[in-house]
């Protein structure tokens, strides 16, 4: 974020920089905050700045990136042409904010403890990990009828990576529901998330969607190379499709559409975006190490390990 303030007065300030937020070009309004994270002292206490503003404000662009899918139809692009969610950099060109609307200026220290004191991190990492549950099961699911469709479910190797797909979805619906067993109150009566499970699929989703979507490719193979338009099947070439991409499990209408899915996930412009925003979503992977080991309760499996080395019985 690099926001800053060029005017102050007793009912208003005057916003100039920009933002990366994504999805903003639809938003009727945006929370614009600073990015979560140790920001140390008060040297960027200028770009210390939380506000409320209207998409539509005078002085408000946005400068998107192009969308993937086009007029595709949905059958030949059936995520890119129903979710893409545009990407925009929204510029801030001497933009009026009302006071009532600042909840933050100037302040690096609550920068830098916002997130922790009232556990909204705990809160975003819960609407993060339901997204990514959400995300292993569409994989997994894609993955297994793939494999049903093209009848290599048995193979030794299609097994063991569609177990490395099973392994994922379930990790995080565990720790998904682990944050919430041991969900408790804050000091404001609000029902948090329990951190450490939480934190965990943060941690784990930023390196496991890219190797799931990389098991997608491995096991669709050339089978992604097949996918006839849905114009195609309107063709005098639709008998020769119907005859020579049908399977013993699905027609080869049904194989095509299922392909052109696991095509939108694994290879196409916005499954490749998906995996870029993964990624980075929750941060670097170095970051999000970093912070876990700051959360974990380190000390209590030390002291059992000291107890232990501490013993003195003898064993016969």
């Amino acid at each position: 974020m690099l926001l800053h303030v060029v005017k102050e007065t007793d009912k208003r300030i005057i916003v100039r920089g920009a933002k990366y937020e994504t999805a903003a070009a639809y938003a009727n309004q945006a929370f614009v905050k600073p990015t979560i994270a140790n920001w140390g002292d008060d040297k960027l206490s200028d770009y210390a700045l939380g506000f409320i503003c209207d998409m539509s404000a005078p002085g408000v662009k946005h400068i998107c990136r192009t969308g993937f899918a086009g007029r595709a139809p949905a059958r030949d692009y059936p995520l890119s042409s129903r979710f893409d969610e545009v990407d925009t950099l929204v510029v801030f060109d001497d933009v009026l904010v009302p006071w009532e609307r600042v909840f933050l200026l100037g302040d690096v220290g609550l920068v830098n403890t916002t997130a922790s004191t009232t556990h909204s991190s705990n809160h975003t990492a819960h609407q993060g990990a339901t997204k990514n549950v959400a995300k292993c099961e569409l994989v997994l699911g894609t993955a297994l009828l793939m494999t049903h469709v093209l009848g290599n479910a048995h193979l030794p190797h299609t097994q063991e990576r569609l177990g490395k797909l099973m392994l994922y979805t379930e990790l995080m619906k565990a720790c998904l529901r682990a944050s919430e067993a041991d969900a408790k109150h804050d000091a404001w009566g609000v029902m948090c998330p329990a951190q450490l499970p939480i934190e965990i699929t943060r941690n784990l989703f930023v390196t496991a969607y890219p190797e799931m979507v990389e098991i997608l490719q491995l096991l669709g193979s050339s089978s992604f190379m097949i996918r006839p338009s849905e114009a195609d099947f309107h063709t005098p070439l639709a008998p020769e499709i119907e005859q020579y991409l049908a399977t013993d499990t699905a027609t080869a209408r049904e194989r095509v559409k299922l392909f052109h899915l696991a095509w939108d996930i694994a290879c196409s412009s916005f499954g490749g975006r998906q995996v870029l925003y993964e990624r980075f979503f929750a941060s670097d992977p170095l970051t999000r190490a970093q912070f876990l080991n700051t959360i974990y309760p380190k000390e209590e499996l030390m002291e059992r390990i000291r107890s232990f080395l501490g013993r003195d019985d003898d064993v016969e």
